[in-house]
């Protein structure tokens, strides 16, 4: 059984995905909040991921290309399956022109497609972006976190959080902003980078900086005033003013939300973090977060036969595109996407050649287990704005 901190960390997950589902669904021209849910996401897997490293560094049995072998094959089983099958499906029926630049996103370069193309086409595959972003993640921060010595790891997440918001200031030098500017991996690399440096700083002390603990509810503030003002019409310079103060001010606030949901929350928040709904939709979000786009291209295209207006942002379209995509995703996770992942006991991070290496692997399975519901792979989807106003809706509302 989860403990606390895992049940509250799949709470965060729901949360997350919860505000995809209302950007993508329901808000009218697309919502910011959409895209605060993908940073949630972000930094979320960036503190499961290398607190699993961390504890897998730090057993007795630790081998690095034992933990290395067993990370790499452990986050195929978790995200590849349901990844290629809906590739496979899209490519079969071609829904929605899916086979334009197809390999990219079979080879996880999606962000680079869009951001060369400058275009939200194929728009269905639009939310494969942030899979690739997280993928070519993995491929390069277990070995630097396995390798970089102990005393250093820290730096170095500051260091490609400040590389990452040096990325986004520079923009704004370019003129009118193209996709590149929030496709390539340097933009996300400081939430990712924020919540590694949560789980170094955690695997030391469960205090807070002071800086942090005096600042949260202002930057929270700040945070909720930005989104105001990206609702509205506010002129070119203070767009991008606006842009970049949504993509650095809310880090304070969801790094200390994820650590405190790491440790438990008490009282109502805490309460309502393990309610079992909650739970169950934080482990079923990986799934809901992947084929969502789909039953929305589904949902509009059966627009002749459903009674209320699905093809235009609103209540009727949340509630059935939404309730269609939880039920797609339950049945994924437990017809297929649940056996497969029982298959990483096979995979242990640590040798259990003794009593400290067993208690070591079980600490970080159960650990990557929690990951790989989909603080990894939870972001937002980005369809397009070609066609039809549900791709106008959600290409706005995620990296606009």
């Amino acid at each position: 059984m989860l403990n606390m901190r895992d049940r509250q960390l799949d709470g965060l997950r729901a949360a997350a995905v919860s505000m995809v589902l209302y950007a993508h669904f329901f808000a009218a021209g697309g919502s910011q909040i959409g895209h605060i849910g993908v940073r949630l996401f972000f930094v979320l897997s960036g503190f499961l991921i290398t607190r699993l490293l961390l504890d897998a560094r730090s057993a007795t049995q630790f081998e690095p290309e034992t933990v290395l072998k067993s990370f790499y094959v452990r986050r195929a089983l978790r995200i590849f399956p349901p990844y290629f099958g809906m590739l496979a499906v899209l490519w079969s029926i071609n829904l929605e022109g899916a086979r334009e630049g197809w390999f990219w996103h079979a080879l996880y370069l999606s962000n680079f497609w869009y951001a060369l193309k400058d275009a939200w086409t194929p728009w269905i595959l639009c939310h494969t972006w942030s899979l690739s972003i997280e993928e070519q993640f993995y491929i390069a921060w277990p070995l630097l976190v396995l390798m970089t010595p102990r005393q250093l790891l820290g730096r170095l997440c500051v260091s490609v959080i400040a590389s990452s918001l040096a990325y986004r200031f520079y923009w704004p030098l370019t003129g009118e902003p193209s996709l590149a500017r929030d496709l390539l991996p340097p933009a996300s690399m400081d939430a990712l980078a924020a919540g590694a440096l949560l789980a170094v700083y955690r695997s030391t002390t469960m205090s807070w900086p002071r800086w942090m603990t005096v600042s949260w509810v202002p930057l929270s503030i700040f945070s909720l005033a930005l989104l105001w003002a990206r609702s509205a019409s506010t002129g070119p310079v203070p767009d991008w003013l606006v842009w970049i103060g949504l993509e650095a001010v809310p880090l304070v606030p969801i790094a200390m939300l994820v650590g405190a949901a790491s440790t438990g929350f008490g009282g109502r928040v805490g309460r309502l973090l393990e309610l079992q709904p909650v739970t169950a939709l934080g482990r079923v979000s990986y799934g809901a977060y992947l084929y969502h786009p789909v039953v929305l291209a589904l949902v509009v295209s059966a627009q002749a036969w459903i009674p209320f207006n699905v093809a235009e942002q609103g209540l009727a379209r949340l509630l059935i595109a939404g309730s269609v995509t939880l039920i797609v995703a339950a049945f994924s996770w437990h017809a297929f996407e649940k056996p497969l992942n029982a298959l990483k006991r096979y995979f242990p991070y640590v040798r259990p050649n003794s009593g400290v290496g067993v208690v070591a692997m079980t600490t970080t399975q159960a650990t990557d287990w929690l990951a790989g519901q989909k603080g990894e792979r939870q972001h937002a989807v980005h369809l397009s704005g070609e066609r039809t106003s549900a791709r106008k809706t959600l290409q706005a509302s995620d990296l606009q």
